[in-house]
């Protein structure tokens, strides 16, 4: 019966003009997807505290208007305004950090990842975010 139903799906595909590629998922053989060609830099803490101190850094919190008003690294710019492409340097090559609220949260690995198509170059992503900030005792500010 296995034999007959196959035999009956082969024949109406050539009926309608189907050749048999199409049932191979076409002439290629199955290879693994490319991986991206852009990865964002994760950092720790303590990585960006000593970044902090360092001119020519800049700090982008991705969080929420409500968590920015509960406190953000000193000196950090909110980006979570429409025309966010203002906010960048002009320099492609200046060193840009990106946080949100914790592990959890995806937006500054987001926020970042779509910083680096547009040409920047030293983009990195602080994924404990501001409450492991908070949490490890460094200094914030409030707006």
């Amino acid at each position: 019966m296995k034999t007959y139903l196959t035999g009956l799906a082969m024949g109406a595909a050539l009926a309608f003009g189907c050749t048999s590629s199409a049932f191979a998922g076409a002439d290629g053989p199955i290879e693994p997807a490319p991986e991206s060609a852009r990865v964002v830099h994760q950092i720790s803490m303590y990585e960006a505290d000593e970044l902090l101190a360092t001119p020519g850094v800049t700090f982008y919190d991705v969080n929420t208007l409500e968590l920015w008003a509960d406190g953000y690294i000193p000196g950090a710019i909110f980006f979570g305004v429409g025309d966010w492409k203002k906010l960048l340097p002009a320099d492609k090559n200046a060193m840009l950090v990106f946080y949100c609220a914790n592990r959890l949260c995806q937006s500054s690995e987001t926020a970042a990842y779509e910083v680096m198509k547009l040409g920047y170059t030293n983009v990195r992503q602080m994924p404990d975010g501001i409450y492991g900030w908070k949490m490890s005792g460094r200094k914030f500010e409030r707006p």
